[in-house]
C-alpha cells in the first residue's frame, strides 16, 4: 500500500517537531515523492548524517519491495 504525502510528513514532524518539511510527489501516481527537511538538529551533522537520521524517522516505510513508500528523493539541510 502506497503512503500518502500527509503520512510521510507526520513520521517526519514526530522525529523534527520543529523542522519546515515540504513533501512533494514528484509523478503524481501516490509512489515517488521527494522531501525537503530543514531543522536547526542538522547544523552540527553532515549531509549523511541529516539523511539517516530523516530515513530513520520514517520507522522503516521504504524498506525493501514491500516498503510502503517506492522512492524518495531527500534535501536536508539547517536554516540559513
Amino acid at each position: 500500500m502506497a503512503m500518502e504525502a500527509q503520512d510521510i510528513e507526520n513520521l517526519i514532524r514526530a522525529a523534527f517537531p520543529q523542522a519546515k518539511v515540504t513533501i512533494t510527489d514528484l509523478a503524481g501516481d501516490g509512489n515517488h515523492f521527494a522531501a525537503e527537511v530543514v531543522d536547526e538538529s542538522f547544523r552540527t551533522l553532515n549531509r549523511v548524517q541529516q539523511q539517516r537520521a530523516v530515513y530513520a524517522a520514517l520507522k522503516g516505510s521504504m524498506d525493501g519491495p514491500n516498503g510502503a513508500l517506492h522512492a524518495l528523493a531527500l534535501t536536508t539541510k539547517a536554516p540559513a
